[in-house]
């Protein structure tokens, strides 16, 4: 595990078996993680912020360990996990937050997240609100689904074949509150 620093912030650069990743954070807040890069040097670079190697910190390592545990096949929910989302409305607040319960092995969709949130009209911004969440897998938006139980997008570096990885990783099934006609399983890559 390689570790840097920028400012106050801790950087952490580590491999997985789902590829590079790289977490920032400040003692034990997290603000953001990425993830599936073949080299750590371009998990460092899709942090951003300048984070250089240069900056050399630790940062929580006992998540780190979680994280690669994880990427193995491990469950674990990382609810306890403290993060810093930054400034947000309170609607993205409310989505991360509802996605934030979705269960491991269990989906959910677009429309059903608006709803979870308190925006039931607004399954179109929730999607925007999945494309810049800065902590996947702490915030699993790899569980939420498009209607009719379609992938839909994910943000991580390889996209749907990750998203498709994860949902695999963790067996999940569509949400139970899908019609039965459109429940199927997740095939893996």
């Amino acid at each position: 595990m390689k570790a840097k620093r920028r400012g106050t912030d801790a950087i952490a650069v580590f491999p997985s078996a789902l590829g590079w990743m790289a977490i920032v954070g400040q003692g034990e807040r997290l603000r953001r993680l990425v993830m599936g890069y073949p080299s750590p040097g371009e998990a460092l670079a899709a942090l951003g912020d300048g984070a250089t190697e240069s900056r050399v910190g630790r940062c929580a390592p006992r998540l780190v360990k979680r994280l690669q545990a994880y990427a193995r096949g491990a469950a674990d929910d990382f609810r306890d996990v403290k993060l810093d989302l930054g400034p947000r409305t309170e609607f993205q607040r409310r989505v991360l937050a509802a996605c934030r319960r979705i269960r491991r092995g269990k989906t959910s969709n677009y429309a059903a997240l608006a709803k979870a949130a308190g925006y039931p009209r607004a399954a179109r911004a929730v999607g925007n609100v999945m494309a810049t969440n800065p902590v996947p897998l702490l915030i699993p938006c790899h569980r939420v689904l498009a209607s009719g139980g379609k992938l839909g997008g994910y943000s991580a570096r390889t996209g749907m074949a990750m998203k498709t990885r994860l949902l695999a990783l963790e067996a999940a099934k569509p949400a139970s509150n899908a019609p039965r006609s459109r429940r199927r399983k997740v095939a893996a890559v």
